[in-house]
């Protein structure tokens, strides 16, 4: 079947474009091409500066046809009804209609039959609507072609579209548009400055291959690989190693259709800033990377870039212009830093006071002080030095004031904790003017200091605490304060410190601490809590717990401490993967659904304890007494937050529960043997809920 090639080529891109363009072009068209019915084996898609690519290989060479019935009106209908059904359906007269039998009547049948069209005729038609919507973030419109204005908005001026359709052992078709005076061909160009030579091209293999001679490497990941690798071998061939920055990598093989690697170097004195400000430095202005020596694990005064070009000089003119401009932009780092260091960082804390954090929430300076406070009731809770964490809380936001963080706000936190040894703070204070921020993603790390880990706590709940009593809740989508991060970041810290603390009572007393009243005092700490349940669940799912078993602990309440929840979901998932568990939960299984029937059928629940004096069979005894001897050990082990004995208690169930179920009759014919017998079923319920509802456990 054939092959459609698509390029369009065009001015510069930005980096940050190509990837969600590239993989809009590979959806918009194949949507397209499977509701037009042509179905499509695969595709990929290509971004470069320069173009976006695509290519689309097994498109079937023609539409099937289509034969569809329509029904029409009843036999001896008006003639009108007849004649518009005679249009709809394109018949000449009713005896080219059938007649179909209904219990309503006899109706006429219409058969329409649609010939399928040539893919190329297709592509001809929707294509060209693609590139005139293409979804752009940001797009322009340029000027006049032959002297009309243009009409197309795209990302850049467009300058020529390839379109080829055919099979690969054939000489393909051109697909016949235009798009603003553009109209297809076969012709591409390479490299700008190696080979802007015109290039004809027939099918992808041709089209990539001549690329490739033409200094274009059209594969954003083969350019990733290409950078990447040079750049690790030129560092190590020197004597270090290559600092690697995935996202820097994925943006400077947006800038490049032919990446050449090569090293430059600063001088040693600016070294003593800190090794993050260097970083940010030549990474900001120069998209350039750095690199370590090995031995001491320190920045060196050396950095790589990368070049879209291979310069007659060997690059060395390359390499000077942005040792130039990175000698300027460090020495203005280097003054930013040496200037903070005259300052010490509660000397910056009154300027707070005209910072407004929310207009409802008050200032910084207001914020500062509920966090110190939360922070300082938060400490002896988390094993933390009172004074330490409120002296971390009062510094932790200063450098936000800073000339650094200023200039790259991605180094703040980092910064306070550099001032803060500089100004010698105690090392956990210090720490936690940068941990406080942590954990801001799932891939982040979590404090271990109980200093962060008090404050950070306190930052949290303080955000989300706020936000809350000003109804600022996240809404769908939408979450401009980041407040599922900030739940997620406390349900971690706490998870991973294995913390006990009562989120009810920390909430409660950082509302105590707002100046807002506008939310019910009473039902923000209850209502925020149900927030960190729904954010738990997802946590423990994406961790790989069943929702099943996550939704089975929370039945029981309990949702303040969100430590015991975590270690119950974990035993309970151990327990369940046994042959104990699994048949234990089959047979409390069977006892709720005997009893859910029973009990809508009676209108009533079977509560209480059952008469023991009913009891005729040992099989009855032999299950009261288990239920007994469970009830006391699980209540025991859970009470004692020994959650694998609780589920080993558990297991004793399973052999009279089964036996009960093997020799028992729930629903005897003596009223009150079947009633106590359900009573007794209802004990089985009762004391598995000593660790989960079974009831919410799939099978």
């Amino acid at each position: 079947m054939p092959d459609l090639l698509l390029e369009l080529f065009s001015e510069e891109i930005p980096a940050r474009m190509q990837a969600k363009a590239a993989d809009d072009l590979r959806r918009m068209v194949t949507d397209k091409l499977v509701a037009e019915g042509l179905v499509y084996e695969g595709a990929k898609a290509f971004a470069t500066p320069r173009r976006l690519a695509l290519t689309v290989h097994g498109i079937p060479a023609r539409q099937p046809d289509l034969k569809t019935e329509r029904r029409g009106p009843k036999v001896g209908a008006p003639d009108a009804a007849v004649q518009g059904f005679l249009k709809a359906t394109g018949l000449k007269s009713l005896d080219e209609a059938k007649i179909q039998r209904d219990p309503k009547g006899d109706f006429y049948i219409g058969l329409i039959e649609k010939p399928g069209r040539d893919a190329i005729d297709v592509l001809a038609e929707f294509l060209p609507v693609i590139i005139r919507t293409f979804p752009w973030p940001k797009s322009m419109r340029w000027g006049a072609r032959s002297g009309k204005p243009g009409s197309l908005n795209w990302v850049r001026p467009l300058h020529a579209i390839t379109a080829t359709f055919g099979l690969e052992t054939e000489e393909p078709d051109v697909v016949k548009f235009a798009v603003d005076g553009i109209e297809t061909g076969q012709t591409t160009y390479g490299h700008r400055f190696l080979a802007p030579a015109p290039i004809q091209v027939r099918r992808f293999e041709d089209y990539e291959a001549k690329l490739l001679d033409a200094k274009v490497v059209l594969d954003p990941e083969r350019r990733k690989d290409a950078i990447l690798t040079d750049a690790k071998q030129l560092a190590f061939a020197q004597g270090f190693e290559l600092v690697e920055d995935q996202t820097l990598l994925d943006e400077v093989a947006g800038l490049v259709e032919w990446p050449v690697v090569l090293m430059g170097s600063f001088e040693p004195e600016f070294l003593t800033t800190p090794g993050e400000v260097i970083r940010a430095t030549i990474r900001n202005n120069q998209k350039c990377f750095v690199v370590s020596d090995p031995k001491t694990g320190k920045l060196a005064s050396k950095f790589i870039l990368v070049a879209n070009i291979e310069a007659t000089d060997g690059g060395k003119t390359i390499v000077a212009g942005n040792e130039r401009v990175i000698r300027a932009r460090l020495s203005d780092a280097k003054f930013f830093y040496e200037t903070d260091l005259k300052t010490k960082l509660e000397d910056r804390l009154p300027k707070f006071e005209q910072i407004v954090f929310h207009e409802k929430l008050g200032t910084q300076a207001a914020r500062i002080k509920r966090i110190e406070r939360l922070a300082a009731e938060i400490a002896p809770l988390v094993g933390a030095d009172v004074a330490k964490a409120t002296r971390a809380a009062h510094l932790a936001k200063a450098d936000l004031l800073t000339e650094v963080v200023g200039e790259f706000p991605e180094v703040q936190g980092l910064m306070g904790k550099y001032y803060a040894l500089a100004q010698r703070e105690d090392a956990s204070v210090a720490a936690a003017c940068e941990e406080h921020y942590k954990p801001q993603g799932p891939a982040d790390r979590v404090p271990t200091d109980p200093v962060s880990v008090a404050v950070a706590l306190a930052d949290k709940l303080d955000t989300l605490v706020g936000f809350w009593a000003i109804d600022e809740k996240p809404t769908g989508s939408k979450d401009p304060y980041a407040l599922r991060r900030a739940a997620l970041g406390v349900i971690r810290l706490i998870a991973e410190n294995a913390l006990r603390l009562s989120l009810m009572k920390v909430a409660e007393s950082a509302f105590a601490g707002l100046s807002v009243r506008s939310a019910d005092a009473q039902k923000l700490p209850s209502d925020l809590l149900a927030f960190f349940a729904d954010r738990l669940k997802v946590q423990l799912r994406e961790q790989g717990a069943r929702h099943d078993l996550v939704d089975a602990v929370f039945a029981l309440g309990g949702q303040d401490d969100l430590l015991m929840i975590v270690r119950r979901v974990e035993a309970l998932g151990k327990f369940l993967d046994t042959d104990d568990g699994k048949n234990l939960l089959a047979g409390t299984k069977r006892a709720s659904n005997i009893l859910s029937i029973e009990e809508k059928k009676d209108k009533r629940t079977f509560d209480g304890a059952p008469d023991a004096a009913l009891y005729s069979l040992a099989e009855e005894k032999a299950l009261a007494k288990a239920i007994g001897e469970v009830k006391a050990g699980a209540g025991a082990a859970v009470a004692r937050e020994d959650f694998a004995a609780a589920m080993s208690a558990m297991a004793k169930l399973r052999p009279p529960v089964d036996a009960f179920f093997d020799k028992v009759r729930v629903n005897d014919d003596d009223p009150k043997v079947r009633e106590n017998r359900l009573k007794l079923l209802n004990e089985i319920r009762s004391a598995t809920r000593a660790v989960a509802d079974f009831s919410k456990i799939q099978d």
